[in-house]
């Protein structure tokens, strides 16, 4: 099977626009295909997400699946840490009270795929009668595929995003102090110095320092080194070397000279809204979080955002990418139901409003092809230049690996002691010799 990537953005912006009509359009499809939306008329499917700004989306607008199958949706969006603990908590009773389920692949693919909680795809996907004509699985991005399929080659999940790790910058607060856009994170840490104010409590950077989230700055940072891995070709650790410890110096300089007090307890959602409060000049985060920045009822930097391809560090330009996608309970009887509605979730409709309302990059690459829809985005060309350019450079920000959880919660542990002033070498080591036999374990079983 062949897959097609847009590899630049001239050369992916081709197609027409239309795509945000969907419930005209898609009807319009079925009648010219005759394919049966309504086979499971009577139905009810129960859904469990993730709280975030795409899950809100397809919350929002579930009522056209509703209306086009006849299936009702009874859906929940839950913040992430208590989403993954309950899902993984309701599969291994195995009476899972949900049929479709929203999986952040950086963190549970291999857990999900060792104890087969998800059903294979692919016989639902080759299914005439169950796959809609228009469905398109060509035009998935192959990387979202890849990272969909597990090693014994079953596709336990269907991409629905890509979150890049992006830099964020307030143009007015560069602007005031005549500072220009790093391109290096040495150069970085030098303009958040020069922009951090405390007595008007602004500060050059914001960022994520509580214990667990904060590893993904860490490896952000990492992956501007030669090194861009936190597992060696044998699957062995390589997290106190000289490359991880540079990273470590970066995050514990930026954390402890540039961000706001307390910034060890921030998560995602409080450096958003430190940020959107214009209390930080720069910002590394997922692009799905912008969405809130451009909204002026509830940003006061909207309009005054600038987006980036993260800085280059000493060895490479890479940045951070992490994976959401769909999947359906294996012990679901309603595998059908189900499956219509991730053909919906993740179809071109609803793949472009991700888009153009910004809360992330989408898994199809027929979403950046859509000029006209991306020009009456109220995000700038710039926001959709950086989610391209970003794609070229990125790389999991996470080991993949069963133990993420044990793995983020440990370095994440030594990074919170470094924003308290430990010494990152030493720090670094404690947590590899601490991780080491988890890691080791684990691997045995796989």
């Amino acid at each position: 099977m062949t897959f097609k990537l847009p590899l630049t953005r001239r050369g992916a912006l081709l197609a027409g626009a239309g795509l945000l009509a969907a419930p005209a359009l898609v009807e319009k499809a079925n009648a010219q295909s005759q394919f049966d939306w309504k086979r499971f008329k009577g139905q009810s499917i129960d859904v469990t997400l993730t709280a975030n700004p795409r899950s809100q989306i397809l919350m929002q607008n579930q009522k056209e699946f509703e209306e086009l199958t006849g299936i009702k949706v009874n859906s929940e969006s839950i913040p992430e840490q208590q989403h993954r603990q309950k899902f993984a908590i309701e599969f291994a009773s195995g009476r899972p009270s949900f049929d479709v389920v929203g999986i952040s692949l950086h963190v549970s693919k291999r857990q999900v795929g060792r104890a087969k909680w998800c059903a294979d795809l692919k016989p639902m996907i080759a299914d005439a009668s169950l796959t809609a004509p228009d469905f398109d699985f060509n035009d998935f991005a192959p990387g979202t595929i890849a990272y969909s399929t597990q090693d014994d080659g079953r596709m336990d999940t269907l991409p629905e995003f890509v979150d890049y790790f992006i830099l964020y910058y307030n143009k007015e607060l560069l602007a005031a102090k005549n500072v220009e856009l790093p391109k290096t994170y040495d150069e970085m840490f030098d303009a958040a110095k020069r922009l951090t104010d405390p007595s008007k409590q602004v500060y050059g950077f914001v960022g994520r320092g509580l214990r667990n989230a904060n590893v993904l700055i860490w490896t952000s940072f990492l992956l501007g080194t030669a090194q861009k891995d936190t597992l060696d070709a044998n699957r062995k650790l390589i997290t106190d070397t000289p490359d991880a410890i540079w990273a470590g110096e970066m995050y514990k300089k930026m954390m402890r000279e540039t961000a706001p007090p307390g910034v060890s307890g921030f998560n995602w959602n409080e450096a958003q809204t430190s940020f959107m409060q214009g209390r930080g000049a720069f910002w590394i985060d997922g692009c799905g979080f912008a969405a809130p920045l451009e909204d002026k009822t509830k940003s006061r930097v909207a309009g005054k955002v600038g987006y980036a391809v993260v800085p280059r560090g000493p060895g490479s330009d890479n940045c951070v990418m992490t994976q959401t996608a769909f999947g359906i309970s294996e012990v679901s009887r309603k595998k059908g139901p189900a499956w219509l509605y991730l053909q919906w979730a993740s179809g071109r409709t609803n793949q472009l409003r991700y888009l153009t309302s910004g809360a992330g990059s989408p898994a199809r690459a027929s979403t950046y092809r859509n000029d006209e829809a991306i020009g009456s985005s109220r995000f700038p060309k710039e926001f959709f230049d950086t989610l391209i350019g970003s794609g070229k450079v990125g790389r999991a920000g996470l080991p993949e690996i069963v133990p993420v959880t044990e793995f983020r919660d440990t370095y994440g542990t030594a990074l919170v002691n470094m924003i308290g002033g430990a010494d990152v070498a030493t720090e670094l080591k404690k947590a590899t010799e601490a991780f080491k036999p988890v890691l080791e374990q684990s691997e045995k079983g796989n």
